[in-house]
């Protein structure tokens, strides 16, 4: 394999196929409450990410219910029912953003569903109180926990673009704390931000691949309705990535990370009902063999530029 994927890393580990089971905790977002700013990220939806999962109520036994009903569907009768396994993934919005024993509350419960073997939280960087940070080192030590901080970019100028409302010093101060807790860490970033070059978007992989993060998220940027990038686009209609010039991007940046990093997500999956553009997304698993396809084609592997640093 050219990269390290998420399927693989997981089947390996477990000597089993695990599925992410998406949920939300029902918590804001310090970017949305008035408490840094209103709105959100400028690319984030009212629901957030896993709008689907925002629309649920907050009981998370019936999320997983559902969420597990659907993965099921597709995996039919390949694997037993007792032997399925599932990570439960606090998704939409800030999932560390609520008083400790609320978050408590519902990643006990989480946990407490047969079949669950871990828990994956994705949160803002500067949403996590020291009283949180303990538990989840407590926590740690008791599942396979992951927690999923949203960067998108080091450079200061998109930040303020995109409305994200923290610094690069927070993120990388909250990256060692909880690597000095021996956390998990995945980070999510985006391609083909506004006016970005694809110099910038290397940069920005090199220096996770410095910090040691144990998993990334790539994700295009997509431009779907009711949100602040899509009127941003209408006015400016800033360069969106070709999937020609995208393949190119994120296959470099493979080859500026470790093989010890996982790659949880090579492209974004956005709902084809609500994307804009680009209309490319839409095809997703054709994208991933596209890229595969210009990998070996090119020889090109993860870590293949590591010595060039």
């Amino acid at each position: 394999m050219e990269y390290t994927s998420l399927s693989d890393y997981l089947k390996e580990k477990y000597n089993t196929k695990v599925y992410k089971l998406s949920l939300s905790s029902g918590c804001s977002c310090p970017n949305r409450d008035g408490k840094l700013s209103t709105g959100g990220c400028i690319f984030c939806s009212e629901g957030g990410s896993g709008d689907f999962a925002s629309s649920y109520n907050t009981d998370i036994e019936q999320q997983i219910i559902q969420a597990k009903s659907r993965v099921d569907q597709k995996i039919s009768n390949k694997i037993p029912e007792s032997e399925r396994k599932y990570i439960a993934y606090f998704q939409a919005h800030t999932n560390t953003y609520a008083p400790l024993h609320i978050l408590k509350q519902k990643y006990e419960e989480a946990l407490a569903i047969p079949n669950v073997i871990g828990i994956a939280i994705a949160t803002r960087a500067d949403s996590i109180t020291n009283e949180t940070m303990d538990y989840l080192e407590e926590l740690n030590k008791r599942t396979n926990l992951t927690i999923e901080l949203g960067l998108q970019t080091i450079h200061e100028k998109t930040s303020k673009l995109i409305n994200r409302c923290h610094t690069l010093e927070q993120f990388e101060k909250t990256v060692k704390e909880l690597q000095k807790r021996k956390i998990e860490i995945v980070v999510h970033i985006i391609n083909g931000l506004p006016y970005e070059t694809k110099e910038m978007m290397i940069e920005t992989v090199k220096y996770l691949n410095k910090l040691k993060i144990n998993g990334i998220k790539i994700h295009m940027l997509n431009i779907t309705k009711n949100t602040k990038i899509y009127e941003q686009y209408q006015k400016e209609k800033f360069h969106l990535l070709t999937k020609e010039e995208y393949i190119d991007i994120v296959t470099t940046e493979l080859q500026y990370l470790d093989p010890k990093i996982v790659i949880h997500r090579i492209t974004s999956d956005p709902d084809k009902e609500e994307l804009i553009e680009p209309k490319w997304l839409i095809k997703k698993f054709c994208l991933l063999n596209d890229i595969d396809k210009y990998m070996k084609k090119n020889n090109i592997y993860q870590g293949q530029k590591i010595s060039e640093e």
